[in-house]
């Protein structure tokens, strides 16, 4: 049997990558787990007490979902998704056998991109964002890190991550469209690339085996108003009322203005501009055929 080293087995795509890889045969091992405690705080230096030989380790713990309104709330990205990735290999160390595949969880914002279409894995890596900075530094160390202890790295980089009550935009699309106040802006056609978290998982065991950097895709990149559209009808409520672009733009400027508004120009931008990533790589080398997420919508909701 094939033991795996889970971080962030507690959080949402955590949760979904260890039950989907346990029913398939594989031990899963949390980071809590691992180290005889409850939690573990990845920023600060810890070891690791395994006695079981650990073949692959996936690295999903981050901070991710806030954004930061103070020097330390942007240092907090640091800290946990570089300094921490760096915690957790230097832990590796300690054992009497390094694994021999680390697949590492990034985020399609290392290209610091808020339009474009089909981007690829060969595209700057711009993000300037604590968050983004704080993947690529990772991304970077484990590069070499993997190189120098002869470990296969596999870097995958996600957009939005759908799946049963998911996190962050689209939780917070979800969580409006059921209570009624959700607006819905211009055309609402601007296209964004999501994933279904299930079929992440699924490919772990080629990722482990092939290695490189890949983007994750459904590879259909749903519009804002198919999106809306589908959790409506799945949660039996309207479709959301429209506003026009102008008015949104209005809206935007006084936020920009008042600071703690729920748009701002920044916002508007991301939403109304079309984002998506060319996952024919993963394609190719993984036999990645992934699932229309607006196919999922009644599971996501």
């Amino acid at each position: 049997m094939i033991n795996i080293l889970l971080t962030g087995a507690s959080g949402f795509f955590g949760k979904t990558i260890s039950s989907t890889l346990a029913s398939n045969g594989y031990r899963i091992f949390g980071l809590p787990n691992a180290i005889g405690q409850h939690r573990i705080d990845i920023s600060k230096p810890f070891a690791l007490n395994l006695n079981q030989l650990t073949q692959i380790v996936i690295h999903a713990a981050g901070k991710a979902h806030s954004v930061p309104k103070t020097n330390r709330d942007k240092q907090a990205f640091y800290e946990v998704n570089y300094e921490g990735t760096k915690n957790l290999c230097h832990a590796l160390e300690g054992l009497d056998r390094l694994p021999r595949s680390f697949i590492f969880i990034s985020s399609v914002a290392v290209y610091g991109l808020d339009g474009g279409q089909n981007i690829n894995e060969n595209n700057s890596l711009k993000g300037t964002t604590p968050y983004a900075e704080s993947k690529i530094m990772a991304e970077s160390w484990l590069a070499e890190w993997a190189v120098k202890n002869s470990i296969k790295l596999s870097i995958v980089r996600l957009p939005l991550i759908a799946g049963p009550n998911p996190p962050g935009n689209l939780g917070a699309m979800i969580d409006g469209i059921k209570s009624g106040k959700y607006l819905s802006i211009g055309q609402a056609d601007a296209r964004k690339s999501v994933v279904w978290a299930e079929d992440i998982a699924r490919i772990i065991p080629s990722l482990a085996e092939k290695g490189g950097i890949y983007n994750l895709t459904d590879g259909y990149h749903p519009t804002f108003g198919e999106l809306e559209e589908s959790i409506s009808n799945a949660l039996g409520k309207r479709k959301p009322i429209k506003v026009p672009y102008w008015l949104a733009k209005g809206l935007a400027k006084t936020g920009d203005i008042i600071g703690r508004f729920p748009i701002n120009s920044e916002k508007l931008q991301k939403i109304t501009s079309t984002l998506t990533f060319d996952d024919s790589k993963a394609r190719k080398a993984l036999d990645w055929n992934p699932t229309p997420v607006l196919s999922k919508i009644a599971e996501m909701v």
